[in-house]
């Protein structure tokens, strides 16, 4: 497993190789989403390089204080993990800290729940500054109440007299610690949050319409951003491949140009701490005109993937946003999966951004959405204004433009901030 920042307290960890892997079916879970999770689990797990072994499935009827399943289910996962030589058990479940430090005291082995997985994965993926530091936030919280875990080899005893023994002693010293490097963290992202939002103003400065790549992980965002504006963003078929957003311009029919940006994947029971800590760079969601949700048609679970992808966008106040929904991978699906995809949402589009196939109506819809979105207007602007012509063709979409005797008629769409600059000239 990924090891906690170099400010965090070591911990006499080793590596993990050979997991056990426990799906929890639920009440509250529809029958058979817990099978559905727990495949989803494995690639999740196998995607930290770590083999599974084995695996079960638990039907909750009431979950317990102590290790979540009860003593007995617990008695028998442990005997199972360990006839096949696991050294690693995961919960697909949240386990508070106590339920994780008993389930580890009764078995010996290294215990973990989804939640530290997709931190695990988060950490492994970061590149740039700002993607680093909002891991490195989420972990730090994650950690902080599970501090005696990683202290299991100190006394905790308290000492004669109300004195600490040496074990709490050296809690509260690394309690402080990780709520310091906490403190640091939030004031280094803080900074980051500032770079960013001067570098939006800058682009807002030249209006552009704006657009923003959502969905779930691994359906082809980023390639979809590469085949559209010949990026070259890391594109791989694994999850959480790209964290951070990226920007490219794309330039449409008629010369009219759009930002579009590729965010980070959605995925379900994605940690609130993960979203909390990625609203910074999901903010680009948020101020996008509108939303192009791309959701993989082969994957047989594409309903609940594009259900959760809505219920992160309600989260983050974007559910409102104008939503063009795009089913990818149309050349690897199969009657039944274009089938389901159109009950689905019957308006949606169909493309792959493997082959190209499909784009062009996209391309199309989205120069429709900027006409609906962007009004147009007819300007005429006196002759010796030429820095006025010179900025509207910088601010906005020019479709006509010509020379009259009392002045140049310019026909386009402009963005509705800066009304205040061309209203002057609108004589239609």
């Amino acid at each position: 497993m990924a090891d906690f920042l170099n400010e965090t307290p070591s911990t006499e960890s080793k590596r993990c190789d050979r997991a056990f892997l426990v799906g929890v079916q639920t009440a509250q879970l529809p029958p058979g989403e817990a099978a559905e999770l727990l495949v989803e689990l494995q690639e999740l797990v196998e995607n930290l390089h770590i083999g599974v072994v084995g695996q079960a499935l638990v039907n909750l009827r009431q979950p317990t204080p102590a290790t979540l399943l009860g003593s007995g289910k617990t008695e028998e996962i442990i005997a199972a993990a360990k006839a096949v030589e696991a050294d690693l058990i995961v919960l697909d479940d949240s386990l508070t800290p106590a339920q994780q430090r008993n389930w580890e005291k009764l078995s010996g082995l290294a215990v973990i729940d989804r939640e530290e997985v997709i931190l695990d994965i988060f950490a492994e993926r970061a590149r740039t500054r700002e993607a680093v530091l909002q891991v490195a936030l989420a972990r730090m919280q994650y950690s902080l109440p599970r501090l005696t875990r990683a202290w299991t080899h100190l006394s905790r005893q308290r000492g004669s007299g109300g004195m600490g023994g040496e074990g709490e002693t050296q809690l509260e010293q690394d309690r402080r610690l990780v709520n310091d490097r906490i403190a640091r963290l939030k004031h280094d992202l803080v900074e980051v949050r500032q770079q960013r939002g001067v570098q939006r103003q800058k682009r807002q400065r030249v209006p552009v319409p704006t657009a923003s790549i959502v969905g779930y992980t691994n359906a082809g965002k980023s390639s979809l951003l590469n085949r559209l504006t010949g990026a070259h963003v890391l594109a791989e078929d694994k999850l959480f491949a790209t964290l951070d957003p990226t920007t490219r311009q794309l330039l449409l029919r008629g010369n009219q140009k759009l930002l579009v940006t590729d965010t980070v994947g959605f995925i379900r029971r994605l940690p609130h701490r993960l979203v909390e800590a990625f609203k910074a760079t999901l903010e680009e969601t948020i101020i996008a005109d509108f939303l192009i949700h791309v959701v993989d048609v082969t994957n047989p679970n594409c309903d609940k993937h594009h259900a959760t992808t809505l219920s992160v966008l309600r989260e983050l106040g974007a559910v409102d946003k104008t939503i063009l929904t795009v089913f990818n991978k149309v050349d690897a699906a199969t009657p039944a999966d274009l089938q389901r995809a159109h009950q689905l949402v019957p308006d949606a589009l169909y493309l792959s951004a493997h082959t190209g196939q499909g784009l062009p109506t996209l391309e199309t819809r989205l120069v429709e959405l900027i006409a609906d979105a962007f009004a147009t207007s007819e300007l005429l602007v006196p002759h010796d204004r030429y820095d006025v012509v010179a900025r509207l063709h910088t601010l906005g979409h020019i479709q006509e433009q010509e020379h009259r005797e009392d002045g140049i008629y310019l026909r386009g769409r402009f963005p509705p901030s800066q009304q205040g600059f061309f209203a002057p000239f609108v004589v239609r």
